[in-house]
């Protein structure tokens, strides 16, 4: 992973360079083609991700709850509330994400807490934001 391509991302952009680079070690980036199913509804949760390019689809119970794109994010609820994946998000084109598995996650949350408090604040919009309905994965 390019530390320097995480600059264009909302979520690490305002982070040093020297942070960026932690981030960069910690993550993967892949490709993956439209229509492929980026994380199940009702699956273990593994990982967090961050869309570099392209655009996703969520649904829940089937229904379409949003659409996600370029900077936005998701996994991250699953992993911190050790649940399982509450919705489904879908590739609605072709993509770049950024990956993060659980355990590199975890060093994360605990060596970059502003990050981590970002991903809270964000996850605490979307309840607000849809109290009463399940959120994004």
């Amino acid at each position: 992973m390019d530390a320097d391509r995480l600059k264009t991302l909302p979520l690490f952009g305002d982070l040093a360079q020297h942070d960026r680079q932690k981030i960069a070690r910690w993550a993967d980036d892949i490709d993956l083609p439209a229509g492929k199913t980026l994380v199940a509804q009702g699956a273990f949760a593994h990982e967090f991700m961050v869309l570099e390019s392209g655009t996703a689809e969520v649904t829940v119970n089937g229904e379409h709850v949003a659409d996600l794109g370029p900077g936005d994010f998701f996994g991250e609820m699953a992993l911190l509330e050790h649940q399982r994946r509450s919705a489904t998000v879908t590739a609605t084109s072709d993509l770049r994400l950024v990956v993060m598995h659980e355990r590199d996650f975890r060093v994360m949350e605990d060596e970059l807490p502003e990050v981590a408090r970002a991903i809270r604040a964000t996850m605490a919009e979307r309840r607000q934001r849809n109290a009463g309905s399940t959120d994004p994965a």
